[in-house]
């Protein structure tokens, strides 16, 4: 196992912290893992945050063919650990090695995403209006407008993807990607695979001559972090997390006296939606497949189907049978922290002390530790219930979820139009099924979340192109953005127009000769 110290990595250094000391705990054999790490100290974290507020300009300011080969140099260095980056990513997390491994794989592959997407340059969205002296009554101006990054950011490490949503995740790479400096805070839980990721950051930056500064790693307290967050150079905030810790930080931001964008993902039942054509016709197997997105990583993904809308049908019985059966042949698995599993278990039995729920099925293989191991649940609810009684539409995160059952379409409708914001929403139906319903289901679920799929399980999210992974309150704080594929570089950026500017002043990308060979928009037309 490579060597960690427990530092925090400020820019090209290292600093020991002088807060509160702490080691991390593999949740599957609940022992101490080798390492000890120290929480920085408010005067300490100030040190990130200002040499990120120093390297911002001379960042932002580079060739973006070289923020696109740091980008690369990241991926190249994370992969370049080898084994002991997963090994200790195991460890820290309870995920199996070949999660990890294809984790691993998507987080560099983003990073690259992210480098071809600024060589190719076009995100910037360069606008050209050239000037029409001789315009009547009045002439106008040259004027030219980009895209451009937003500052600082400081950026939460999620619990859930040590790597993917973590040092070098989507957040970070987006952010780089995008010109801005970073500030991660690492998540407690994963600690030395943050170290081991932040130190492939540096080698990467050192390789490719980036500005002192341009990312840090800090381990630090809730307070401490809340501060960095308040910092006058931020700019912006990116988190995924719980709904508690996401809106903690939307109120530090807005109370600020500059207050700045929080781009927040913290909470989603993902609502599933079968028709009566679509059950009638597969209903076995979406029963399968279900089970299988339910269970998939215990759960513990943002998009697991928390809640399955059915219609009281004839097939129902038949569809609820293989549902259980799968469920009750399902294995406990350990899930990311004691503290995740003591608050599924917590919610399991709320749920199953509520009126009108019953608990339908759940693993017949008891769990081998009560702190670590998610025990998979169906439970099963009215839709009278559903609408009634709030509580059972609030997320229960891990390998559980409820399925409310309809009388009709309109008690289905009704249930619909209650929920929340979600990051997804998925419906099996048949052309009958559309077709013959008063009720138009696409467009109900379009107002209800970011990603609609048609016949599908969410968990599984694309790094694309053509990817949103966001969605209403309290899906996400920001509904108009995205935390997964190359659209989530417009989170930290912002538009700046250039009137009547000297060629030799303009950003490369609205120079007239077009020095990066950039697709622009001139006069409204892309050339």
């Amino acid at each position: 196992m490579t060597t960690l110290t427990g530092e925090s990595l400020i820019g090209s250094q290292t600093l020991l912290g002088e807060g509160n000391e702490f080691t991390a705990t593999a949740p599957a054999r609940s022992e101490t893992l080798i390492g000890t790490f120290r929480n920085l100290n408010l005067a300490q974290a100030s040190q990130a945050v200002e040499k990120a507020a120093a390297a911002f300009q001379p960042y932002s300011q580079l060739h973006p063919h070289k923020r696109a080969d740091f980008l690369a140099a990241i991926a190249d260095q994370i992969e370049a650990i080898g084994d002991p980056l997963l090994e200790r990513a195991s460890a820290e997390s309870g995920l199996p090695m070949a999660r990890l491994t294809g984790e691993r794989g998507r987080t560099c592959g983003q990073l690259r995403l992210f480098a071809n997407l600024v060589r190719e340059g076009s995100w910037v969205d360069a606008r050209i209006n050239p000037a029409l002296p001789d315009r009547q009554p009045l002439p106008r101006p040259d004027i030219r407008r980009m895209l451009v990054p937003l500052g600082p950011v400081v950026i939460f490490g999620a619990s859930n993807f040590p790597l993917a949503f973590s040092v070098a995740g989507g957040d970070t790479a987006s952010a780089l990607a995008a010109g801005c400096s970073v500030v991660v805070k690492a998540h407690p839980a994963h600690p030395g695979t943050s170290e081991l990721v932040g130190r492939a950051i540096q080698a990467a930056a050192t390789q490719t001559g980036m500005p002192e500064g341009t990312c840090s790693l800090v381990h630090s307290d809730n307070e401490v972090a809340q501060a960095i967050v308040a910092h006058p150079a931020i700019k912006a905030v990116g988190f995924t997390g719980s709904r508690a810790g996401g809106l903690a930080l939307l109120r530090v931001a807005q109370a600020r006296p500059e207050p700045i964008p929080v781009y927040a993902e913290m909470s989603s039942v993902n609502p599933t939606v079968i028709l009566a054509g679509a059950m009638q016709e597969r209903g076995t197997a979406i029963a399968e497949g279900l089970a299988a997105s339910v269970t998939m990583g215990v759960g513990q993904f943002c998009t697991n189907p928390g809640i399955v809308f059915v219609l009281q049908t004839g097939k129902l019985p038949d569809f609820l049978g293989t549902l259980g059966a799968k469920i009750r042949d399902s294995v406990p698995a350990t899930m990311l922290t004691p503290g995740i599993r003591d608050n599924y278990s917590r919610g399991i039995g709320t749920l199953t002390h509520l009126p009108d729920v019953t608990l339908l099925a759940q693993s017949e293989t008891n769990a081998r530790s009560i702190q670590t191991e998610g025990r998979p649940a169906i439970l099963t609810t009215t839709g009278n219930a559903f609408q009634h009684n709030p509580a059972l539409s609030h997320e229960v995160f891990g390998p559980s979820s409820l399925v409310v059952v309809c009388a009709n379409e309109t008690e289905l409708a009704a249930c619909l139009q209650t929920m929340e914001g979600q990051l997804t929403a998925t419906i099996f139906a048949t052309d009958s099924d559309l077709t013959n319903s008063s009720h138009n289901w696409v467009a109900l679920l379009q107002e209800k979340a970011g990603r609609l799929l048609f016949g599908g399980y969410p968990t599984g999210v694309e790094v694309c192109e053509a990817m949103t992974h966001g969605g209403p309150f309290p899906a996400t704080s920001d509904s108009r953005t995205t935390s997964v594929g190359t659209a989530a570089i417009e989170r930290f950026v912002r538009p700046i127009s250039y009137q009547s500017f000297p060629d030799a002043l303009l950003p490369l990308a609205l120079q007239q000769a077009n020095p990066l060979g950039i697709l622009r928009t001139v006069n409204g037309v892309k050339v």
